[in-house]
């Protein structure tokens, strides 16, 4: 029961988020600028990421993550619904087969909270230390090719996504727990970093084009890294025998498909109705 309140949270934070980008996506297709359905697009995005934080306070990492890939999904007759169109049966087919993965994923890894806490050096050294390594990874993608370009701001977003993720959960904690403290925590401020290094980087992967390169990378950064940070550094475990373990990895496997394939014909899409709209 302790965990069917932030998993409720984190489906309707994937909603929410997905209906908040798919408005902001179709303002700025058909207006080419900033526009009153934009702002109501990014507010109910906004909403969703205020559930999200929820989630991550309530919950595990482990569990609120793979459901906010459910956005993904959720998008699917949102976006058929503005463009008009019924989803085609390759989407419908990626669609249940992300669904179920997540379903499964759960409830085969049974992912449990644990009250494990890092130390803060630990934290932001490490936290830090990635994000100089991101840095590189851009500066590296400056120099490559379009392509390679997109796809190297697209990790670099989707990891610094991963990393707010983590670090919402840490800052949540902190407030339930300890408010008095968290001006003085460097969580908080490697947010504020880590959060606008994402945003940052996803427009430099709009503006490098490809988003059909770029967009599959950063949905299926966000989850895998905030996955791996909240293992590694805040504790976190799911309870698996080693051939459950063989099947959680299929698992993931099968989802990490589902979720670029699904991203890859929102972003050909995408690009298909920019392409009209100059023609």
């Amino acid at each position: 029961m302790h965990q069917l309140l932030p998993a409720l949270l984190a489906v309707g934070a994937a909603l929410l988020i997905a209906g908040g980008t798919v408005l902001r996506q179709r303002a700025s297709a058909v207006f080419g600028r900033i526009t009153p359905s934009w702002w109501l697009g990014a507010a109910i995005a906004l909403t969703g990421f205020g559930l999200q934080a929820g989630a991550l306070a309530l919950g595990t990492i482990l569990l609120v993550q793979p459901l906010l890939v459910l956005a993904v999904l959720f998008a699917l007759p949102l976006e058929a619904w503005a463009d008009h169109r019924h989803p085609s049966r390759g989407e419908w087919m990626w669609g249940v087969l992300l669904a179920a993965c997540v379903a499964l994923f759960l409830v085969t890894a049974a992912p449990s909270p644990t009250d494990e806490r890092p130390d803060h050096v630990v934290l932001a050294g490490t936290i830090s230390a990635v994000i100089v390594v991101l840095v590189g990874l851009v500066a590296l993608g400056e120099w490559s090719s379009t392509h390679y370009r997109a796809l190297s701001y697209g990790l670099v977003s989707g990891t610094f996504f991963g990393i707010s993720a983590l670090l919402v959960k840490s800052v949540m904690y902190q407030m339930l727990h300890f408010p008095g403290v968290v001006p003085t925590r460097p969580e908080i401020y490697l947010f504020v970093v880590a959060a606008a290094g994402g945003v940052l980087a996803q427009q430099r992967a709009f503006s490098a084009g490809e988003l059909q390169t770029s967009f599959p990378a950063m949905i299926v950064m966000e989850p895998t890294v905030s996955m791996l940070l909240g293992m590694a550094l805040l504790g976190e475990r799911v309870r698996v025998t080693p051939w459950q373990a063989v099947c959680v990895v299929a698992i993931l496997i099968v989802l990490v498909r589902s979720v670029i394939e699904l991203a890859k014909l929102s972003a050909i899409r995408g690009d298909q109705q920019a392409g009209e709209l100059v023609g």
